[in-house]
C-alpha cells in the first residue's frame, strides 16, 4: 500500500494488548501510531505472571456469594477489599454475582474458551513474526493442591477443562516431585497443564512487539489522551493533554483500566474496575524451577521468569489512587515458601499493577456503539498476556472489515 494511501490507525495504550494490536495492524498495511504516557511495557504488562493460561476460569459461580464473606474477612485470603473502597465496589460486585448464575456461567465459559482455543497458536505465530520464538518456554504449568479436600474443591474446574478438550494429567505423591523436585512432599495432588506455557520475560516481549511495529513503519507518541472526537469528514481525532491532535481513520482504545474514562466521555460507560495485583521478583531464589506453578486455593502463581522467580497473584480492590500495601506480596511469598521449602528471599523487589477487570470475566473486544471508527480492547483481567495476540487479530479483522473467525457478540461493549 502506498504511503500516502495508507489508512491511519491510532492505538491508545502500549501494554501487551496495545503493542500486539499495533504490530498486527501495521503488518496489515495500516499506518499506525501507538500512544502512551509511558514507555511500552512499563505499565501493568511489566509485572504480569508471564503465563499463557489456556484454562479459562470464570471469576464468579453459583456458590461464589457463600465464599465471598470468608475471602473478604481473611487478611491472607485471595481477595482483599479495602473498607474505604467497599461502597464504590458495590455495583460491580452485584454484576459479578449475577455473572455466576448457572445459565450465564456456561455462556461466559463458551466465550472465554473461544479465545483460549486460539491463544497458543496465535501466540506462536506472533512470536515467529517478530523473531522472538525463544521467549516462550516449552514447559507447562503445575496446579498444586495441599490436601485432597483442596483437590476435590477444584473438580468443577477440571470438569470444565475436560468438557472443552484441554489436556491435563493428575499427579500424586512421588510423581509430583519427579516433575518439580523443589515442591514440598506435603503437596497431596498436582495437575500438569502441558499447554499452559510461560514467557521468559514479559516486559521484553512488549518491547520486541513495539520495536517490530516501529521497524514496519509504526510511530510512537508519548502523551496522555484527554478525549476522542469525530470530525465532519469522518476522521477520528485523538486529543492529547498537552494540546496535541492525532487524526486517524480508526482509533483503538487499549489503555487497560484507564479506558473506562475515555469510554465515559464517549457516552458508553463500562463497569471496568482495577484488580490490583502484586508480585515479588526474586533474583536469588536458592532453587530452580522447570514449570510455573499455580495454587488455586490460595489464588497465586510462582513463575521462573525475567532472570529469577516471580511470586504473584491475588486481588486487592482499592481503586487506582490508593498507595500500594506491600504487606500483600509478603503473604504470597510465605505461601510460596510453604509449597517450595527451599525458596529464599534474596535480591527481591516488590511491584503492584492494575489489572483491568470486568464483572463477567471476559474482555471487551468491540467497535464502539456510539462513535464509528472507534474500537475497544480492554478488560482482559488476569488473561491479558494470554489473549494479546488473539485480541490483536480480532481487532485487526474488525478494523479492516473482515469477518472475525469467532462469534464476537459476547465481547461487545454494550452488553451490560
Amino acid at each position: 500500500m502506498a504511503e500516502e494511501t495508507k489508512k491511519r490507525v491510532v492505538v491508545v495504550g502500549a501494554g501487551v494488548i496495545g503493542a500486539s494490536i499495533a504490530f498486527d495492524l501495521q503488518r496489515r498495511g495500516y499506518q499506525v501510531t501507538l500512544v502512551d504516557k509511558g514507555e511500552p511495557g512499563r505499565g501493568t504488562s511489566f509485572g504480569n505472571m508471564a503465563s499463557i493460561a489456556l484454562d479459562f476460569a470464570a471469576g464468579s459461580g453459583p456458590s461464589t456469594w457463600k465464599k465471598m464473606p470468608g475471602w473478604l474477612l481473611d487478611p491472607e485470603g485471595p481477595v482483599w477489599l479495602r473498607p474505604s473502597y467497599a461502597a464504590k465496589m458495590l455495583p460491580w460486585f452485584l454484576r459479578f454475582l449475577a455473572a455466576g448464575r448457572p445459565s450465564r456461567l456456561r455462556q461466559i465459559e463458551d466465550a472465554g474458551m473461544s479465545l483460549s482455543e486460539r491463544a497458543l497458536g496465535d501466540f506462536r505465530q506472533m512470536l515467529q513474526a517478530i523473531g522472538a520464538s525463544e521467549l516462550m518456554t516449552e514447559e507447562g504449568c503445575l496446579a498444586i493442591y495441599e490436601t485432597e479436600a483442596e483437590f476435590a474443591a477444584d473438580r468443577g474446574h477440571l470438569a470444565m477443562m475436560q468438557r472443552y478438550g484441554l489436556e491435563f494429567e493428575v499427579l500424586s505423591n512421588g510423581a509430583i516431585q519427579y516433575y518439580e523436585p523443589a515442591l514440598s512432599p506435603a503437596i497431596a495432588k498436582a495437575v500438569l497443564l502441558p499447554d499452559n506455557k510461560s514467557i521468559r520475560d514479559p516486559y521484553r516481549l512488549v518491547v520486541k512487539l513495539a520495536e517490530a511495529a516501529k521497524v514496519a513503519g509504526a510511530a510512537f507518541v508519548s502523551g496522555a489522551v484527554r478525549n476522542i472526537e469525530r470530525k465532519g469528514d469522518g476522521a477520528v481525532v485523538v486529543l492529547l493533554e498537552d494540546g496535541g491532535r492525532l487524526e486517524a481513520d480508526s482509533v483503538v482504545l487499549a489503555a487497560g483500566v484507564h479506558t473506562r474514562f475515555l469510554a465515559e466521555k464517549l457516552g458508553e460507560p463500562i463497569p471496568l474496575e482495577t484488580e490490583r495485583g502484586y508480585h515479588t521478583q526474586i533474583m536469588k531464589p536458592g532453587i530452580s524451577m522447570r514449570y510455573s506453578m499455580i495454587w488455586p486455593a490460595r489464588a497465586f502463581m510462582v513463575t521462573p521468569t525475567a532472570g529469577g522467580i516471580r511470586v504473584g497473584g491475588n486481588v486487592e480492590l482499592a481503586g487506582l489512587d490508593a498507595a500500594p500495601d506491600f504487606r500483600r506480596p509478603r503473604v504470597l511469598v510465605r505461601h510460596a515458601q510453604r509449597a517450595l521449602p527451599g525458596l529464599k528471599l534474596e535480591e527481591a523487589t516488590d511491584w503492584m499493577g492494575h489489572r483491568p477487570a470486568l464483572p463477567d470475566t471476559i474482555p471487551i473486544i468491540s467497535p464502539s456503539s456510539k462513535m464509528p471508527g472507534v474500537f475497544y480492547a480492554t478488560g482482559h483481567g488476569h488473561l491479558g498476556l494470554t489473549y494479546a495476540p488473539t485480541t490483536a487479530r480480532l481487532i485487526g479483522d474488525m478494523v479492516s472489515g473482515t469477518e472475525p473467525p469467532i462469534d464476537m457478540r459476547p465481547f461487545r461493549i454494550d452488553r451490560y
